[in-house]
Order: C-alpha cells, then structure tokens, then sequence
C-alpha cells in the first residue's frame, strides 16, 4: 500500500512540474468573447488571436504571456491590466486606455497605438518598432529600455 502511494506520487510529479503554474480561465476567456467585460479576470496565457475585442472592458485584467496578436482593441478599457510579456503585435489599440497598465517585456511591434492613453504604464523592454504611436500619451509611463 505504501509502495503503491509512493510510486504514484513519483510518477505525479513530473506532470505537476510540466503545468503552467497560471493559466487563463477557460470561462473568463468565454464570458471575455461573449459579451466584451471581464473585469479582474485571469486571462493569463489566453490565445486572443485576432479576437475582436472593441471597447471591451479589461480592467485590472491578468493577460500576461496572453496572445493577442492581431487583436482590435480599439478603445478597450484596459486600466491596471496586467500584460507583461503579451503578444500584442499587429494589434489595433486606438483609443485604449492603458492607463497603470503593467506592458513589461510586450511585444507591441506593428500596433496601432494611435490616441491610446498610456500615462503611468509601464513598458520596461517593451518592443515598439513599427508601432503607430501617433498621438498616444505617454505622459509620465516607464519607458526604460524599450526598443
């Protein structure tokens, strides 16, 4: 009986060290696509490709790792989000407030930025190139080291 517990427990471990330690609600990212408000939720490594989140409200929002490539954000509420090392490339962020959001580490080459409101994020190594940042504000956000 020991032996058995103890082999299972052997064999279990590897799986458990294998699993993301967070990955994205299967029901937030649901109830994100169904009616554009998600407010607080763990969206976390979620695949947004080209989702079609206009005006959708992301407040306070966990989308790290979150791939967003493609993505209309146009006008998304996106305040004290979360979206350290995100995909966001090619994504259309017009109008977005992204005021206090966390954009560590994002890729955001090719985004369209225009008019985004960015004051207080943080972008530490974020990657810019291409970027339309026409009119965006980026009025006292962390910009060190971006690229």
């Amino acid at each position: 009986m020991k032996l058995t517990l103890l082999v299972s427990a052997a064999l279990s471990v590897p799986l458990w060290l294998a699993m993301p330690a967070q990955a994205a609600n299967l029901g937030h990212v649901k109830r994100l696509l169904e009616t554009k408000e998600c407010v607080g939720c763990n969206l976390s490594g979620a695949d947004l490709r080209g989702a079609d989140l206009r005006e959708a409200n992301l407040q306070r929002a966990n989308l790290r790792k979150a791939n967003l490539t493609g993505a209309n954000l146009a006008g998304a509420n996106l305040y004290v989000a979360d979206l350290d090392r995100a995909q966001l490339k090619n994504a259309n962020l017009q109008n977005a407030s992204l005021r206090f959001t966390r954009l560590t580490d994002a890729n955001l080459e090719g985004a369209d930025l225009q008019k985004a409101t960015l004051r207080f994020a943080n972008l530490t190594g974020a990657k810019l190139r291409n970027a339309n940042l026409l009119g965006a504000d980026f009025n006292s956000a962390n910009l060190y080291q971006t690229r």
